[in-house]
Order: C-alpha cells, then sequence, then structure tokens
C-alpha cells in the first residue's frame, strides 16, 4: 500500500477502544509489508502518534542473548541491553510484560534517559521464539497499567508474525 495513511483512532475514549482501533490500523499498515523493520517503524510511530504522556517508544531485537536497539520515536536510546538487566532485559528473558510504575525502584534500571520515569516492556514472541520487545516510556510516574499491559500486547500479537522473517 502506497501513500498517505488516515486512521479513525479516537483518542478522548476508553482505553480498550484506543487499544482496538491502533490494533486495526497496526493491521492495516502491515498487512501487505514483509520488511520487518519498516513495520517496526511504522508502530512506533502509530504508537507515539495516539498514546499520550510518552517520551520514548520504540522496540530491540532480540539477536543472541542481549537486545540491540530498533526503530523508535523519542530521544537518542541505548543501543545494546542484555537478556536479564533492566526492565527490557527482564522482559526479554523472563517473555513476561514489565508495567514499572517508578523506574527509579526498579532493582538494575537502566536510564537511557533521567526524565524517564515509568516503563512498559512487552515482550514480542512468535511460535515460541522472541524476537524482542516494545519499550514504551514515560516522564510520568504510574503512566502505565494493566489496561496498557493487555492493549500493547495485543498491538504485539498483530506485529509479531510480520516481523518475524
Amino acid at each position: 500500500m502506497d501513500g498517505m495513511y488516515m486512521f479513525d483512532i479516537d483518542r478522548h475514549g476508553d482505553k480498550a477502544s484506543l487499544y482496538a482501533d491502533m490494533a486495526a490500523a497496526l493491521a492495516a499498515l502491515t498487512a501487505d509489508e514483509p520488511d520487518a523493520i519498516a513495520n517496526m517503524a511504522n508502530a512506533a510511530a502509530l504508537i507515539w502518534e495516539y498514546l499520550p504522556d510518552l517520551n520514548w517508544a520504540g522496540f530491540y531485537r532480540a539477536i543472541g542473548q542481549e537486545l540491540v536497539l530498533g526503530p523508535f520515536q523519542g530521544k537518542t536510546a541505548c543501543i545494546r541491553i542484555p537478556f536479564g538487566k533492566g526492565v527490557c532485559g527482564t522482559a526479554a528473558d523472563t517473555r513476561t510484560a514489565q508495567c514499572v510504575s517508578d523506574v527509579h525502584e526498579f532493582p538494575g534500571h537502566i536510564a537511557c534517559d533521567a526524565y524517564s520515569a515509568s516503563e512498559l516492556v512487552v515482550p514480542i514472541v512468535h511460535e515460541g521464539r522472541l524476537i524482542g520487545v516494545l519499550d514504551l516510556d514515560s516522564p510520568i510516574k504510574g503512566r502505565f497499567d494493566e489496561q496498557d499491559v493487555v492493549g500493547c500486547a495485543e498491538l504485539m500479537a498483530v506485529l509479531g508474525p510480520r516481523i518475524a522473517a
């Protein structure tokens, strides 16, 4: 699909509707594109545009036993994160979402941006293989909740098969 994308996403409704709209938009954006990097880039842009109160939104790709920076929106970021280190590495190592209301209280937090106060990291697993993680940071403590965990997991369920090359 070439050209301009227009999505009917209600930013002011409830979170469940917002995430449902975003999942539909992400499915449309990535439907006919086989390139993983292009799909991650558009996913990061979509999330950045429609989720409020973020200061970083992007991806780390699982390569060997570490995460390597992928497409993102926000300030420059850490490039490599070993599995098990920080919020991203913990999500990759455990394959479970990490919803951290105050990153300064997370043991071993890796501070790429001093202004980040809360973080949500969702692992991307396809057919039993860890592909990477979605990483969202916010300057607001307690920004993320269980609805964000579920909504972002749904987004990654859409994206996973489309970046699993």
